[in-house]
């Protein structure tokens, strides 16, 4: 489409060209300038084009004349544009003292103050020199406020004053007007210095800027809320917060998670249950399905039937049988226990899943292997190697091999194995 706009304007120029060339040909005006006994004739056409003759020659005389005046400039310029590049590098390569020097000189070209300097700033607060790191963000605000207001709370953050950093910029948030970086810094000092409520309502406009990938803010959005329904003074304040949640938030698993602990602890184990257990519903968890098996109560009898009927669809979830064999531990039930544990770690072994193989042992009374297993938990955590069980008390030997699961087509027919 540019193509022809461009066609169709040459064609409209060389039109009115050919015509204004014809109405000029027709009558080219007379110019008549006189002076000191100098007479000069000509046509308008004429006059025109020797006066922007002399114009573009007038204009080239006196670029030739700052010529010299400007080369000092010129390679100024240059050379802080050089110091800032090579700055910038040194500061990603942790070169931070010539970091600093380099961009200290370029900030001395004006149109390179701001950004200068606040690479400067940064580069003393690596070093340790906060002091310097703050003179150079109080001359960078004069090219760049919000920038250096941003940078300057990040600074605080990192030398643990986060009340100081969300003073720094509560002001603008109460406006709208933060930057998405300063969106972020605030939520970081609000949850840092305990302002929860600051640190929730940063979290709509930093999502809408698209500053965070969403990996990046789904992880900032699930700290503050878990932070939030964990300050929950009483079980109806945790009730109103979680009822006040957007739909999407109250499905984030470790939230799910966050609020069921909560309320369990003030006693509302059922509607903990109701929300973990509609959360496994719409996604299987095994971090909801750990929580699940683990929140008091006095109806685990009834917890574990429910669950053991979700091993049909996931028969080799190491979670599953982690939580199957905590609860039957719970309830006394050995056997069950050993089966469910000792497959969960043979599916993926856990220290979890030692210690409470361990806690069925000691409930049987075998405190040598529940030892034995409190050791294994132990040093799978560090990273050592882990001592096999008895033979003598893995009787029975409960089948460890992963369970084929049947796969179907999308009509529920199952599908012939190659």
């Amino acid at each position: 489409m540019r193509l022809w706009r461009w066609v169709l304007l040459l064609v409209i120029v060389a039109a009115l060209a050919a015509f204004g060339w014809h109405w000029v040909a027709e009558d080219p005006g007379y110019v008549l300038l006189r002076m000191r006994g100098w007479r000069v004739e000509t046509t308008v056409v004429a006059a025109v084009a020797i006066l922007l003759l002399a114009w573009a020659l007038l204009g080239l005389l006196w670029r030739l004349l700052r010529w010299p005046f400007g080369a000092l400039s010129r390679r100024h310029r240059r050379l802080s544009h050089q110091r800032l590049g090579e700055g910038l590098v040194a500061l990603i390569e942790g070169r931070h003292g010539d970091a600093e020097r380099d961009l200290n000189r370029a900030a001395q070209l004006e149109s390179l103050r701001g950004p200068a300097l606040l690479a400067s700033a940064e580069a003393a607060s690596r070093r340790g020199e906060h002091g310097r790191a703050l003179e150079s963000l109080n001359q960078a605000a004069q090219a760049a406020p919000q920038a250096a207001r941003v940078l300057r709370a990040r600074l605080l953050r990192r030398e643990g004053k986060p009340a100081e950093a969300l003073a720094l910029l509560a002001a603008e948030s109460d406006k709208g007007t933060l930057t998405p970086g300063g969106w972020r810094e605030l939520a970081s000092a609000a949850l840092e210095s305990g302002d929860l409520r600051r640190a929730r309502a940063a979290l709509e406009p930093l999502h809408k800027s698209g500053a965070l990938g969403a990996r990046a803010y789904a992880t900032l959005e699930a700290q503050v809320l878990v932070a939030t329904l964990g300050a929950a003074a009483d079980g109806a304040a945790l009730n109103t917060l979680w009822s006040q949640l957007p739909r999407t938030q109250r499905r984030i698993p470790v939230v799910v998670e966050a609020y069921a602990r909560r309320a369990s602890s003030f006693g509302l184990l059922l509607p903990a249950m109701d929300e973990v257990e509609s959360a496994l519903r719409r996604e299987w968890s095994p971090r909801l399905i750990e929580t699940y098996g683990s929140l008091a109560g006095d109806d685990v009898e009834a917890r574990l039937r429910r669950a053991e009927g979700w091993l049909d669809a996931h028969p080799n979830d190491a979670s599953l049988l982690l939580t199957l064999g905590r609860m039957c531990v719970r309830l006394n039930l050995w056997g069950k226990a050993h089966q469910y544990l000792q497959r969960s770690l043979a599916l993926a072994p856990s220290p979890a899943a030692w210690e409470a193989l361990g806690d069925a042992f000691a409930g049987q009374g075998d405190a040598a292997q529940a030892q034995r297993c409190y050791r294994n938990a132990l040093a799978l955590g560090r990273g050592d190697v882990v001592v096999p069980l008895a033979q003598r008390a893995q009787s029975g030997q409960p089948d460890t091999q992963p369970i084929a699961i049947e796969e179907r087509d999308k009509h529920g027919v199952p599908r012939l194995r190659e």
